[in-house]
């Protein structure tokens, strides 16, 4: 029996498991107050607040402090090639440097640190900022600004492999476009195996979501820049944070705009429709790029609890392909089943260079 840590750091929470092989032996999700991250001024604060946060609970719960190995979540770091990763010293010192300032981020420096402490290794898998598109996807219109993918590649990816073993196939020969839909929502295409097309569901660039703002007018957006009504840090917050359905409706929680919209608010439907339009245009767009159907459609993340979301956008894409619903996300048991691979030799890990 192999057993392993497995953490997952978020905005609110730090989602801690110790998996013994594929199966949860203990589990918590250790809640923050919002006034704990007012002291946390540098990288080096929110780390040792989590890190702390975690030996805390491990040791309340009495956890055995002995891991054949630590998975972190992966950061958004330099666009890599999907997989699991090594935690190496260029990881750690590479992750304070990048300009998104996702919980994630803090996910490999903390498996290394937990990892050093107990005397195992520590790895990452399929981070946010997986890159393996084709070389034509990166262009867009203006050499300042290409496309650089941000998504949810660690769901995304077990997703689809899971729905492969389903079909009694593999994933390699498969091409599937799965669609995350949460606070961010991301479009993949997978092709043989590789991500070759996708979205930056983080930063603008695709569908609205709840949170994010997705492709906006670029001419306007740079006006409203020079308008002197905002400052960077605010116009931040309206691409990712208060946009979508937040900054129209006043809300990001999808039961409370299903609610609105089953008791007559017009405005609710229509700016909900229009997010279910972008969402399901970006879907079948990526059949272009097959020159034909896919094997299936995947819908998966938190939104799809939700039969209105899933009914509105099927009568969008369902005719394309056969379209396979998988509600929520299991973030941990797909970094702690990346790692099982490298654990049991089926997988080699790659060194992050």
């Amino acid at each position: 029996m192999k057993r392993i840590l497995v953490i997952n750091p978020g905005s609110t929470s730090t989602k801690i498991a110790i998996f013994h092989d594929e199966e949860v032996a203990f589990y918590d999700d250790i809640h923050h107050e919002p006034s704990a991250f007012d002291k946390q001024k540098t990288f080096e604060d929110r780390y040792k607040f989590h890190y702390e946060a975690i030996i805390d609970s491990l040791k309340s719960h009495e956890q055995t402090m002995q891991f054949d190995l630590v998975m972190g979540r992966g950061g958004l770091m330099k666009p890599m090639e999907g997989g699991v990763y090594k935690v190496n010293e260029r990881m750690v010192a590479d992750v304070p440097l990048s300009i998104y300032t996702h919980p994630c981020n803090l996910g490999c420096v903390l498996a290394k640190m937990l990892a050093d402490k107990v005397g195992c290794e520590a790895f990452t898998a399929d981070s946010g900022n997986v890159d393996e598109m084709l070389p034509e996807i990166h262009y867009t219109g203006s050499p300042l600004l290409p496309h650089h993918p941000i998504w949810h590649a660690l769901n995304q990816r077990a997703i689809a492999r899971r729905y492969a073993r389903e079909q009694g196939k593999r994933y390699e020969d498969m091409n599937l476009i799965v669609c995350h839909l949460g606070g961010g929502i991301s479009v993949a295409l997978h092709r043989k195996g590789y991500a070759i097309d996708c979205n930056n569901a983080l930063d603008g660039f695709g569908p609205y979501s709840p949170e994010r703002a997705g492709t906006l007018p670029a001419g306007d957006l740079i006006r409203l820049c020079y308008s002197g009504k905002f400052q960077q840090d605010e116009l931040l917050k309206r691409i990712s944070g208060r946009a979508g359905l937040t900054a129209h409706l006043g809300t990001n929680d999808m039961r409370e705009v299903v609610r609105r919209i089953e008791e007559g608010d017009e405005k609710a439907r229509e700016v909900t429709e229009g997010m279910f339009m972008q969402i399901s245009k970006s879907i079948v767009a990526e059949a272009a790029l097959l020159q034909g159907a896919p094997d299936a459609i995947l819908l998966t993340g938190g939104l799809m609890h939700s039969p209105y979301i899933v009914e509105h956008i099927k009568k969008y894409i369902s005719w394309l392909a056969p379209v396979q619903v998988y509600p929520g996300q299991d973030e941990m048991q797909a970094l702690a089943e990346n790692g099982l691979l490298v654990l049991r030799g089926e997988l080699t890990a790659k060194e992050y260079k």
